[in-house]
């Protein structure tokens, strides 16, 4: 099995901290596409899918181990009974501390694949909380109420306030120190060219907080990736600002 940080782990469920770029469960249209649940399934043969995150997000996933916990754990989600935050840094700098994004969600009209705030979608609610504002970026904490398909990233576009490397609902142009450091920023010698310090996109799933079947409330924390994490470091290095949440002094 690849080198997967399992978070949480007992008899009815485990818990994992997906990479970015990893998919959830095999892709219907090109099973040859490496996802978590397959190289999970090489130590776990019967694992069954609870839910899912895109595959460019990163954090907390869950699979059950059984059919019963599927079927219990699949109805917690579907009744809204977990409690899911994430962490995403976005282009600009929040007009509030504070806000709820309370917008119907539907497939796009024009491209594939894309979802929009639309009058005729589903209704979806998304809260954040500005965690630390940069120069031209901002740290938020995210709390989903629903869980409709790129919900955090749509809302967050049509708010004019894209995550950082979104090559879907904002720009793919990878983050630079040379952007963040401007006229201190030297290339070393031995460089031929500039390496981003993040190039995919920002958004991960931190949290998840539920009760398991037995009345023990669980909650779980999946730590950041070093890209995220090193990049939040810069942010602050070299625009004055500092973090106030400890769950983002967590790394891999």
């Amino acid at each position: 099995m690849q080198d997967i940080q399992i978070i949480y782990e007992d008899e009815d469920l485990i818990a994992v901290n997906k990479p970015s770029g990893l998919l959830s469960i095999p892709d219907r249209f090109d099973a040859e596409l490496p996802s978590l649940r397959t190289i999970l399934k090489q130590k776990y043969p019967d694992l069954f899918v609870i839910h899912r995150i895109d595959r460019d997000t990163s954090g907390l996933i869950l699979f059950a181990k059984n059919s019963e916990a599927h079927k219990y754990f699949s109805q917690l989600f579907e009744s809204r009974n977990v409690i899911k935050k994430y962490l995403a840094i976005v282009h600009g700098k929040m007009q509030d501390d504070k806000g709820s994004f309370d917008q119907p969600i539907g497939e796009h009209h024009q491209v594939k694949g894309k979802m929009a705030v639309t009058r005729g979608g589903k209704p979806a609610l998304t809260h954040y909380e500005v965690l630390e504002g940069f120069q031209s970026y901002s740290l938020l904490l995210l709390k989903i109420e629903t869980g409709r398909t790129h919900q955090i990233r749509v809302h967050l576009q049509n708010a004019g306030h894209p995550v950082l490397c979104d090559a879907l609902y904002g720009s793919a142009e990878p983050l630079l120190l040379s952007s963040i450091k401007k006229k201190k920023f030297k290339l070393s010698k031995d460089a031929e060219s500039e390496q981003p310090i993040m190039n995919r996109l920002a958004l991960h799933a931190a949290s998840l907080e539920f009760q398991l079947k037995s009345g023990t409330q669980l909650a779980l924390e999946a730590p950041l990736f070093k890209d995220m994490l090193a990049t939040l470091k810069q942010l602050e290095k070299w625009t004055g600002a500092s973090r106030k949440n400890g769950i983002v002094n967590k790394s891999l």
